[in-house]
């Protein structure tokens, strides 16, 4: 069991195996802590507690972010992203015309511009 905080600079070079073996040291090790606390364990342990609570969650973050970067690879020239993969935006961005859809034009304007074309005035300059 480990008894100082772990260092996620550590855990980023770790494999996927290492990390879960890992956690499940670290949750052993709250159990244990816990059924001290309530046994009347000293107060040394309820810092402690906070420490191995603390390093559960770091390892949990790498293992995630590790996961994410593998599906981002997973999905990078696939045709849909899942939504979680997504970019976030705004509502409204992500509600708005694409500049495929926002750029086409109905047959019916593509004839009225080609008929009948912005006019072009040549304007005198008063000196």
């Amino acid at each position: 069991m480990s008894t100082s905080k772990i260092k996620t600079a550590q855990l980023w070079s770790k494999g996927k195996e290492d990390l879960k073996k890992q956690l499940v040291d670290l949750k052993t090790e709250l159990g244990a802590l816990r059924t001290q606390k309530i046994t009347g364990g000293a107060a040394s342990k309820l810092t402690k507690i906070h420490d191995i609570r603390k390093s559960i969650a770091r390892v949990l973050t790498v293992i995630n972010a590790n996961q994410r970067t593998q599906l981002r690879i997973y999905y990078k020239n696939k045709k849909y992203l899942p939504l979680d993969l997504r970019p976030k935006q705004t509502r409204a961005i992500r509600r708005r015309l694409s500049k495929k859809e926002a750029s086409r034009v109905t047959e019916k304007q593509k004839k009225k511009t080609m008929h009948f074309p912005m006019r072009k005035y040549a304007v005198k300059a008063e000196v």
